[in-house]
């Protein structure tokens, strides 16, 4: 995974989706709701009571806030080795690099890389 980097970025407001298409070809659509679930923050990890990135077996669970929290309204570049989420309700704090994303990617050639790396 250390050379993959993304050629091109989407999101959709209408599709709820995230898509990254990666400089090997392969194209990752992530749902929205998914990416918030995983958010790597320090915030986020203590609310699933874990201290290190999230790993998923069978769901995933977020704490509701009053506006809607999966709206994604921004992506930033962070360097070279990730984007940062800007979220409705605020939230803007998980750095997801690109080897997380490509753990999170639904794919079955990528689903649960992250596991099988460690």
């Amino acid at each position: 995974m250390d050379n993959l980097k993304p050629k091109h970025i989407k999101a959709s407001k209408s599709d709820r989706s995230l898509t990254i298409e990666w400089n090997d070809g392969h194209k990752s659509i992530y749902p929205l709701d998914l990416l918030r679930a995983a958010c790597p923050c320090a915030e986020c990890r203590e609310t699933h009571g874990v201290s290190s990135p999230v790993e998923f077996e069978d769901s995933l669970e977020l704490a509701m806030h009053s506006s809607d929290p999966t709206t994604l309204t921004g992506i930033e570049k962070m360097g070279n080795y990730a984007i940062q989420l800007n979220w409705q309700d605020g939230h803007r704090y998980g750095i997801y690099t690109w080897d997380y994303l490509l753990s999170l990617c639904p794919c079955e050639k990528h689903a649960g890389s992250e596991k099988e790396d460690s």
